[in-house]
């Protein structure tokens, strides 16, 4: 079936100073990690890249350890175009496409903990580590036992956290945690995930012509197969698209 044309739009209405600049968020393995060589790679990269072409130039990354810190630098005039957890908060300053992919959110119990599912890390009032600013963080800031969560500057000071016992479990993407969990005696991933992270390209806020070509040419990617090919091509999968409505 032949896809619609995209609507017109100029490299300007995404990118006022000439430059395609893609925000990069190293937090999250699952959408991008570094390569050999240092440059960023996955499956951000491969639709940014896609992006790009489509616009007629070449994207230029701009690389952050933490989703936190790439929706907190959407005023800051540093990128254009971004890969994130669609959230309530940042959404404020950022305009979101609709999803992509789902990926899920899942404690990590550790060995003195005899909790068995997601719901008992709150019964049983369990103190979780996670990332500041991450989507996960966001959530369970919103949800029930938010008083029970403690936010580090990174996983790697959230993982030494519960491995020293100042939590009792931790909260991030499935993969994650199951790649944390792997040489941990008596760590384990707890069913069922306590949520769905929906994650979608974003722009700043107040640049509606490139918002609209956004949506489109993502809308394009997942009818065209595109963005699963993208996923499975990285380890994900397939399954994890989002098929439009």
């Amino acid at each position: 079936m032949t896809q619609p044309p995209l609507p017109p739009v100029a490299i300007t209405d995404y990118a006022p100073s000439g430059t395609l600049r893609i925000a990069i968020n190293h937090g999250n393995r699952v959408l991008a990690d570094r390569g050999d060589a240092g440059r960023p790679i996955g499956i951000s990269v491969d639709l940014a890249r896609a992006l790009a072409a489509e616009l007629g130039t070449e994207p230029v990354f701009v690389e952050f350890d933490r989703a936190g810190d790439v929706s907190a630098s959407a005023e800051a005039d540093v990128w254009d175009v971004c890969f994130l957890a669609v959230d309530p908060d940042r959404a404020r300053t950022i305009s979101f496409t609709p999803p992509y992919i789902r990926i899920e959110g899942c404690y990590l119990a550790g060995r003195g903990s005899d909790a068995g599912s997601a719901d008992e890390v709150i019964s049983r009032k369990l103190t979780v580590g996670s990332v500041e600013g991450s989507a996960y963080a966001l959530h369970l800031a919103r949800r029930p036992g938010s008083e029970q969560l403690v936010t580090f500057g990174s996983m790697q000071e959230a993982v030494a956290a519960f491995d020293a016992g100042r939590v009792d479990a931790l909260a991030g993407i499935r993969k994650a945690m199951e790649e944390i969990a792997a040489p941990r005696a008596g760590a384990r991933v707890l069913q069922p995930p306590f949520m769905e992270i929906l994650q979608a390209m974003g722009i700043p806020a107040g640049r509606p012509a490139a918002h609209r070509h956004l949506c489109a040419f993502l809308d394009q990617m997942v009818r065209a197969g595109e963005t699963r090919w993208i996923l499975e091509k990285h380890g994900v999968d397939g399954g994890a698209a989002i098929l439009p409505t």
